[in-house]
């Protein structure tokens, strides 16, 4: 499902298999739980890097369990968006520098998990960020959209984001503001390039709760969304 490795000051979050990699309820716990356990034992220096085996980065909430519930299904979706919440926030929450390796698709909540973090790269040549709500006739969740308001700044790239059911590739991504980088031509890759700055971020030992504090500070309606609370350092003149 998914596994948490700590290689020295870097901590190495695995969406791990061969499947989609979408967010049932177990795997939205799990992935709560290891980024409790990170945060647990985070230090000066410590980063995280998020990452995927196979085909897809994670192609969203997992739909199939939720329509097996028949006319219970509408209520399994909002469980998930529910739940799946407090990984947004968790992630928000975490005092060290995030960075998200996409291996390859990232849909839907899957796509939002990626944005959550302070890095996203992408291949070159495979993959593509898709919000699929509006083909597939689901409303997009206020906290889905508050967070492509925070980490998306050009009006143009929400709009190709949310409203036209287009599938972006890198390049493109990178052009919109989206992603940070699209230059890897395999998964390998993408994961190289997020340990070389993920060390390159860990040299600088920084204090993890200065920096968490100043990422809350630049999403404030996010983070109020999110329900969390401010940190008292970020009213200190440091």
């Amino acid at each position: 499902m998914c596994t948490l490795e700590k290689r020295g000051d870097l901590f190495l979050l695995t969406l791990t298999g061969d499947d989609e990699h979408r967010f049932h309820p177990d795997t939205i716990a799990s992935v709560i739980s290891l980024l409790e356990q990170a945060k647990a034992q985070s230090t000066k220096g410590s980063v995280l890097i998020t990452n995927g085996h196979g085909k897809f980065f994670s192609n969203g909430f997992d739909l199939a369990w939720a329509q097996s519930a028949g006319s219970g299904a509408i209520e399994r979706i909002h469980q998930m968006v529910k739940s799946f919440k407090t990984v947004i926030a968790a992630l928000l929450d975490l005092p060290m520098p995030t960075i998200a390796a996409l291996n390859g698709h990232a849909a839907a909540s899957g796509l939002m998990f990626a944005l959550s973090h302070d890095y996203v790269f992408m291949r070159k040549d495979r993959g593509v960020l898709y919000m699929s709500e509006l083909d597939i006739g689901l409303p997009v969740p206020d906290y889905f959209s508050e967070l492509v308001v925070a980490k998306v700044g050009s009006g143009i790239a929400r709009r190709e984001l949310l409203l036209s059911g287009k599938k972006l590739k890198g390049e493109e991504a990178v052009a919109l503001g989206i992603v940070d980088s699209a230059a890897h031509d395999s998964a390998e890759g993408v994961v190289e390039a997020t340990l070389s700055l993920g060390e390159s971020l860990a040299a600088k030992k920084w204090n993890g709760e200065v920096y968490v504090s100043i990422r809350k500070s630049l999403y404030p309606e996010l983070c109020r969304m999110l329900n969390l609370t401010g940190n008292n350092m970020a009213s200190h003149n440091l």
